[in-house]
Formats: structure tokens, C-alpha cells, sequence
């Protein structure tokens, strides 16, 4: 049994994230790709609150949500941080990383939208 196993889905922005840590930290991991119109039960087992991806499960514990999953990778493996190591630094690229987060719905929905939709999605992703 694989220590580190990541259910995803690989067309998700938030499963690249967690790939990219685990990738830079050196962490070797399972991949187990989930099929998001028909949910596996080892999903829904292990973020039974959500029912989303990704989900990082470490020695059999779920850990949940790509941000909380990225500051548990931090944590757990301290090696080729994530994060500058400079308090003011690392609050500013937390603040980046923020606003990315709260920008990209508006982002994805430029190629989700069509008319007025879109008109607003591009005027909310500026």
C-alpha cells in the first residue's frame, strides 16, 4: 500500500496544485483518478462533507481540499518549501495565492460562458 495516495481528476486546476507540491517536494504518491459523474465510494468515504476532489490520503488519513492539502504537504515534508522562507514574504505570496484563488471561478467561466454570461465573466475576471 502506497503511504501517499491522491484522488483526483486530471482536467482539475486544484489537483495540478497538490501534483505540482508532491512533485517539487520529491514525494512519491498513487494516483487513483476519480470519475466525477459517477463518484467512487472511496471519494465519498473519504470527503463525505464535499464529495469533491482533490483528497490526499496519507498513511490512510484523508486530508482535504487543495490549499489544506498544499499547508499539510508544508508541514509533514519541511524540504524544497513551498513557501519564501521570510515571514514578509511568505504573507505575500499567501496574499497571491488568495487572490488567484478568489479570481479563478470568474477566470474559468470566460470559456464556460456565452453572452451576457460571458460579458460578465470577463468583467469580474478583470
Amino acid at each position: 500500500m502506497a503511504e501517499v495516495k491522491l484522488l483526483a481528476a486530471w482536467p482539475s486546476p486544484f489537483y495540478y496544485r497538490v501534483v505540482w507540491a508532491l512533485k517539487l517536494k520529491g514525494i512519491a504518491y498513487e494516483f487513483i483518478e476519480e470519475d466525477l459523474a459517477n463518484k467512487s465510494p472511496l471519494l465519498l468515504q473519504y470527503n463525505p462533507v464535499h464529495k469533491k476532489i482533490p483528497v490526499l490520503l496519507h498513511r490512510g488519513k484523508p486530508i482535504c481540499e487543495s490549499m489544506i492539502i498544499l499547508e499539510y504537504i508544508e508541514e509533514i515534508w519541511p524540504q524544497n518549501s513551498l513557501l519564501p522562507s521570510y515571514p514578509y514574504d511568505r504573507a505575500i505570496a499567501r496574499f497571491w495565492i488568495k487572490f488567484a484563488d478568489e479570481k479563478s471561478p470568474a477566470i474559468w467561466m470566460v470559456f464556460r460562458t456565452n453572452g451576457e454570461e460571458h460579458e460578465k465573466a470577463v468583467k469580474d475576471s478583470l
